[in-house]
């Protein structure tokens, strides 16, 4: 990854600091439901307010595709911010023109105000230059804090950077080391958990690992495609059989690039998709026809938790198997748990992400001790895809 503009020894003092956070949070009834992106942005909200800076923030929320849609007001995330934060936040009914300009010329040092959503104007999705410039109006540095939406050209992300000195948050800075650390410049052995449902949707995920990582274990759904493609009857599983050649095509890669693909040795076989569903463990090349592979079996969960005390990079997307019903998720969470004590034991760099794959970690009470847990979802797929994220590539030095 490029170098980034980061806030080290800039001086904000007494400037308008234009802050682009991802505070598109859980609603219902107006109360906001779950306020993890609101706890992970305060420290550097106040960071900023504690060194003088005027702070305005800006962010999304919902697709109202630009119309004033009462119920995607951020007005209730202002409340939610302000109780996060200990301190008032200002609230501006719009994020550009009259009524943004006044919240903003009302700041005074160390004062935060939130505009009301980027989203309300059609023009933010479509970078539009016009309505970028009207946003740079209200701030004198831009700082962007929302690596969840770096995936996306829009005014707030990519053109606002082009009219303003531009930097990294410190969240956005943390998920760019993190990431980093992983992939870019990595201690090897390294290991690529890729799980979820089909390949079809992660092809230039796997095409991309398969050049960096030293081990690439294929979990879920997407298992069955590949050992199918080496010829394994895998029942009624879930499979992508129109997928075999491609499946082969990424064996080769692999062989190519040196790197091991690791798939289940045996599994979990039930005759139906449901929980507490009987089941047999039943040897890989052995599951009946009538048969479905819902998790990693026993033997695959042993050779996988070895195999992870001699790695010093572990990169994970996707669960192993059907983690939401018991006792289909007993790979993720074996897995995941030894990952997180080698972790906290010091012994592995583990960076994990993607949305089932922050669910299957918090389900299997694992997620605090990872290195880093990205919640940025199509952002941090990208990222692992090895593509340059327009928001990010627009902070560089």
């Amino acid at each position: 990854m490029a170098n980034f503009n980061t806030l080290d020894g800039v001086n904000v003092a007494g400037k308008r600091v234009l802050l682009r956070a991802d505070l598109n949070v859980p609603m219902k009834d107006g109360v906001v439901g779950d306020t993890t992106r609101i706890e992970r942005t305060v420290p550097g909200l106040i960071e900023l307010a504690d060194a003088g800076a005027k702070l305005i923030v800006i962010t999304h929320f919902g697709r109202p595709k630009g119309e004033r849609v009462a119920e995607m007001s951020l007005k209730p995330v202002a409340d939610a911010l302000a109780k996060q934060l200990g301190r008032p936040v200002k609230f501006a009914d719009d994020c550009i023109g009259a009524a943004a300009a006044a919240v903003v010329d009302g700041l005074k040092d160390g004062e935060i105000a939130l505009l009301e959503n980027l989203r309300y104007h059609s023009e933010e999705e479509k970078n539009d230059p016009a309505f970028a410039a009207e946003l740079a109006k209200l701030g004198d540095i831009f700082v962007n804090d929302a690596f969840s939406c770096a995936h996306r050209a829009h005014a707030s992300t990519e053109g606002l950077a082009r009219k303003l000195p531009a930097y990294a948050g410190r969240l956005m800075q943390a998920e760019l080391e993190a990431l980093g650390n992983a992939l870019e410049a990595p201690k090897h052995p390294v290991m690529a958990i890729v799980g979820g449902a089909k390949i079809s949707t992660k092809l230039d995920l796997l095409g991309n690992l398969v050049a960096r990582v030293d081990q690439l274990v294929i979990g879920g759904g997407m298992a069955n495609t590949f050992l199918a493609a080496k010829g394994v009857n895998v029942g009624k599983s879930l499979c992508e059989h129109d997928l075999l050649e491609t499946a082969r095509e990424i064996f080769a890669k692999a062989k190519a690039a040196n790197c091991e693909i690791v798939l289940p040795v045996d599994g979990l076989v039930a005759k139906e998709f449901k929980a507490h569903a009987d089941y047999t463990v039943s040897d890989i090349n052995d599951v009946d026809t009538n048969g479905m592979i819902l998790d990693a079996g026993p033997k695959t969960i042993i050779d996988l938790n070895k195999r992870l005390e001699s790695c010093e990079t572990l990169v994970w997307n996707g669960p192993l198997g059907a983690f939401e019903i018991a006792p289909f998720d007993t790979a993720t969470v074996s897995v995941a748990q030894q990952a997180a004590k080698l972790t906290k034991a010091g012994k592995l760099l583990s960076v994990a992400g993607g949305g089932d794959t922050v669910a299957a970690l918090r389900h299997a009470d694992a997620d605090q001790d990872f290195s880093y847990v990205s919640t940025a979802g199509g952002a941090f797929l990208e990222w692992l895809e090895g593509k340059e994220l327009p928001g990010v590539a627009a902070l560089h030095d």
